[in-house]
């Protein structure tokens, strides 16, 4: 090369100088290991006394990279929310309960009255209706005399005794509420009235056999 010069170097600088090539290409593979390779190749084991640049200890790393942050922050109160109160409906009867205070004086004046209203609940109750036809004996002549009674209302099973409102009671209860019979029945013994699973399965199947006709069944 043209304007090249010599340098004459003595063999011992020159070893100097391979040495320092041999370690710069070595830090140089070093950190190429650890910036693209795998991560079961960052922990190549070191050359004995042969120093890096990545001999800064872990636990110092770790404390420069992490710093504990902590703020306090005003959480917001919660507004309180009233229960919303249900409005009973205006169509239920009232039924008043009037009480007044005690040990009033005569002369006392009415200014006002604080009114509170509870829904209340009355379970179903059964009831007997006994239908009563008083008999009358009509004499029209000394030799013919005549009885006369009130007709029976018609009835939904002829010589039952279960009349058309708890017919219907347990047809609703069936289809409309899901109430198999067993559960009727216990329904029922909390009423203090105690009717066999086979009497209601009875008066069940007689009142479908009743509405058949009207539901084109038959």
């Amino acid at each position: 090369m043209e304007n090249a010069e010599m340098v004459t170097i003595t063999r011992e600088e020159y070893e100097g100088l391979k040495s320092e090539v041999a370690y710069f290409k070595f830090q140089l593979a070093e950190l190429k290991r650890l910036i693209f390779g795998a991560k079961s190749e960052r922990n190549i084991a070191k050359v004995p006394d042969q120093p890096t640049l990545f001999d800064v200890p872990q636990e110092e790393i770790v404390e420069r990279l992490t710093e504990e942050i902590t703020y306090t922050r005003n959480k917001p109160q919660a507004e309180k929310k009233h229960p919303l109160r249900l409005e009973l409906p205006a169509h239920l009867e009232r039924r008043e309960e009037i009480i007044e205070p005690e040990d009033i004086p005569q002369n006392a004046k009415k200014i006002g009255e604080a009114i509170t209203e509870v829904i209340e609940y009355e379970p179903a109750s059964a009831y007997v209706r006994r239908i009563i036809r008083p008999k009358y004996i009509i004499e029209q002549n000394d030799e013919e005399t005549r009885i006369v009674i009130g007709p029976l209302p018609t009835m939904p099973i002829p010589k039952g005794n279960a009349g058309p409102s708890m017919l219907s009671h347990i047809l609703i209860s069936k289809f409309v509420d899901h109430l198999p019979f067993y559960r009727q029945v216990q329904i029922f013994k909390r009423q203090d009235l105690n009717i066999a699973e086979s009497t209601i399965g009875g008066w069940f199947s007689a009142t479908c056999n009743l509405l058949a006709p009207s539901l084109g069944l038959l």
